[in-house]
């Protein structure tokens, strides 16, 4: 067991890794009634291509098939449903897929280790029938149908496949209709057996317990692995991305009553983890702020001109492998935005960035992040997600507070250029 201490965030982390090579993680909040756990595994969406567990052939899976296998873990083999004994115990109960995590989590405030005990062992019990998978294609399709209709899912799938010419991430996690119908049982146990396996995993509990029942709980109730594959690494493996964009803008027709539109930029620095990857996320976003978001000169002009409107937001995604910023909303002219975009970034360019709001905007993150430990679900899904990036949330304070103006001045030459940026938009039929 391993204990770490944050003096600025006044907060504990305890760790042990088990036998089998699963990561068990704790904070302690005295005094919340509230009690949180997510059990999470480092595979999503993208990973299509690898070696499964006992084979030495690569196998190339559907798309989807991630999201497919969270859907199956709730059905369990005497017939009933995970959720039903969550019920029973009086806590919420819910899973996500996302392009590289499965996270399977609850919020309880009583009955709390039974919950733990359930969600590790219903995790680790999957039940795959010819029946049950057949079964699961409709409710799937139907899913996926109703996504097809979402302008806002829509118009930002529509902005990664512009941007990505090989790599996964442009592929709806969902997949498609085809690609679900084509999921075996035996596809879904391959993909189960190699992501799923302990040393592939982390759980994450915050609340105010006991550390101690907590790893007898996970002990209990973790299903035995060879001692061997502990630190067995997966095999994985992922087209070569080239760094130019796909296509300059995808348009399309949906039922909305404004334009939607998204601005992307690509990524062309990738490859970074751990704190290296940090250090790049924070210092985009942190420029992002200083260029885009409200108070900046551009979302002032444009809002008080009505060219867009409160609904207008910028975030920055950096995975190991990909990376990108979207910047969007609705607009009456969203080819007018993305001109004054490129107009404030060349301006930038060329008299520099405000260092006196650099260290205004910082100081800004440091208390958005100080103020985000009061949720158990920021800290927890959020150290889950940097977890497996190489990066220990406790670490995201000091790094923040070590980011200097040069490092985003040159962010913004590196990453906002015309050549890697592409434009969705959804039209009103």
């Amino acid at each position: 067991m391993k204990k770490m201490t944050n003096d600025i965030l006044k907060e504990e982390l305890y760790y042990e890794k088990l036998e089998n090579g699963l990561e068990i993680f704790y904070m302690p909040k005295k005094g919340f009634t509230k009690q949180y756990a997510v059990f999470s595994t480092n595979y999503g969406s993208n990973d299509l291509e690898f070696i499964p567990l006992g084979k030495s052939e690569k196998l190339s899976v559907n798309e989807g098939i991630a999201h497919f296998l969270e859907h199956k873990m709730f059905e369990q083999p005497d017939g009933g449903n995970a959720f039903d004994r969550f019920a029973q115990l009086g806590v919420s109960a819910n899973a996500y897929t996302n392009f590289t995590m499965t996270s399977y989590l609850f919020t309880a405030t009583a009955n709390f280790y039974e919950a733990l005990e359930h969600l590790i062992e219903y995790v680790q019990s999957p039940h795959f029938t010819d029946e049950n998978v057949e079964k699961e294609k409709g409710i799937i399709a139907q899913e996926i149908k109703m996504y097809d209709d979402n302008a806002d899912w829509k118009v930002y799938f529509n902005t990664l496949k512009a941007m990505y010419v090989e790599h996964p991430n442009k592929i709806d996690i969902a997949g498609t209709v085809e690609s679900i119908y084509k999921i075996t049982k035996e596809e879904l146990y391959d993909c189960y057996n190699t992501f799923y396996s302990p040393q592939n995993m982390a759980l994450f509990v915050v609340g105010d317990l006991d550390w101690g029942n907590i790893v007898d709980v996970v002990k209990r109730s973790s299903k035995d692995q060879d001692k061997s594959l502990a630190d067995r690494e997966i095999e994985r493996f992922q087209p070569e991305e080239p760094s130019n964009i796909s296509v300059e803008e995808m348009v399309e027709s949906l039922s909305v009553s404004m334009p939607m539109f998204n601005i992307g930029f690509k990524e062309t620095e990738v490859g970074d983890f751990g704190k290296t990857l940090l250090k790049k996320e924070l210092a985009t976003d942190i420029l992002i702020d200083m260029i885009f978001k409200k108070g900046s000169e551009f979302y002032d002009e444009l809002y008080s001109n009505g060219i867009i409107n409160e609904n207008f937001s910028a975030s920055y995604t950096l995975l190991p492998d990909y990376g990108y910023t979207v910047a969007g909303g609705e607009s009456k002219d969203p080819y007018k935005v993305r001109e004054k975009m490129f107009e404030y970034i060349e301006k930038y360019k060329k008299e520099g960035l405000d260092r006196e709001k650099f260290e205004r905007i910082k100081k800004k993150h440091i208390g958005a992040f100080i103020k985000y430990f009061d949720s158990l679900e920021f800290i927890a899904n959020n150290f889950i997600s940097y977890h497996f990036k190489g990066i220990n949330l406790l670490e995201y304070m000091d790094v923040l507070k070590g980011i200097e103006f040069e490092s985003v001045q040159k962010r913004l030459f590196d990453h906002f250029n015309r050549e890697n940026s592409v434009i969705s938009i959804i039209h009103p039929k």
